[in-house]
């Protein structure tokens, strides 16, 4: 029986590498996005015509659904359309977030600072809620809950308090599930990209003022930045039944970012 997941924010970036990779290894996705964008934070968001390219070319083996994590209710029927349409729910990957900062933390907004914790964290803690009891039910007693954190939820980064602070709140919620869920075969864990060529990396250098994201690059041994593709890898990885021993780690995807 095929495996099926659910991948937050996937209407581009890592989310959408995730849904790619993931198609690739057999397994049926639902694509989830919101599809729309956010007064409070400063740069577009994913849209519906990305979301569509992702899911149309994978055919039947992706289904794409409009849906906020920060809506429980949202959530809920991510799981539900998961479960009538492809039959369980073994993978779940909380892939949905948005940046915010480029000032000292008594100077961002009270609004984009909420977007970023509602998103963040109450985003993957909406749909991990709301996918457990699925996941526990699953016929392939085998589950998967991943989070994408960031580099920033293992250390402390300039004018991005906020940020930091609800990327470390993933971190510390992946750890308590993984104790919670570790005797019901389900692991929880997280990836922390490092800078990764994706679209919140450009709002990143927009937030510093900087012309081109790649001066990022400088902050990795590797010298460059990160593709979306290298983060899915990682992600795919702990979906799968050789990471059946990993729960509760913060699997850095980096490029040697936290040994620097």
């Amino acid at each position: 029986m095929s495996r099926t997941a659910i991948v937050t924010g996937a209407a581009r970036g890592i989310g959408a590498a995730s849904v790619d990779a993931l198609v690739a290894q057999g397994v049926n996705v639902v694509a989830v996005d919101v599809c729309r964008d956010d007064p409070a934070i400063a740069y577009r968001l994913g849209t519906q015509a990305e979301l569509d390219h992702v899911v149309d070319r994978h055919g039947e083996r992706a289904l794409g659904l409009v849906g906020d994590v920060r809506r429980a209710s949202d959530m809920e029927l991510a799981v539900e359309t998961a479960v009538e349409h492809f039959g369980s729910l073994d993978i779940v990957v909380a892939a949905a977030g948005v940046i915010a900062g480029g000032v000292p933390l008594w100077e961002l907004p009270a609004d984009a600072s909420d977007a970023v914790f509602d998103v963040c964290y109450h985003g993957t803690r909406n749909l991990f809620i709301a996918a457990i009891p699925q996941v526990l039910a699953s016929p392939e007693a085998d589950g998967r809950l991943i989070a994408v954190s960031s580099a920033a939820g293992t250390q402390g980064f300039f004018h991005l308090a906020d940020y930091v602070a609800a990327k470390h709140a993933v971190l510390g919620l992946v750890r308590g599930l993984a104790q919670d869920l570790g005797r019901k075969h389900v692991t929880v864990n997280a990836v922390c990209p490092g800078s990764t060529d994706t679209a919140i990396l450009a709002a990143s250098a927009a937030l510093y003022d900087l012309e081109d994201p790649t001066s990022f690059a400088t902050q990795q041994p590797i010298g460059r930045l990160i593709k979306s593709e290298e983060v899915a890898a990682a992600i795919c990885f702990l979906a799968s039944p050789m990471a059946s021993a990993i729960t509760g780690v913060a699997f850095p995807v980096d490029g040697g970012m936290s040994i620097a």
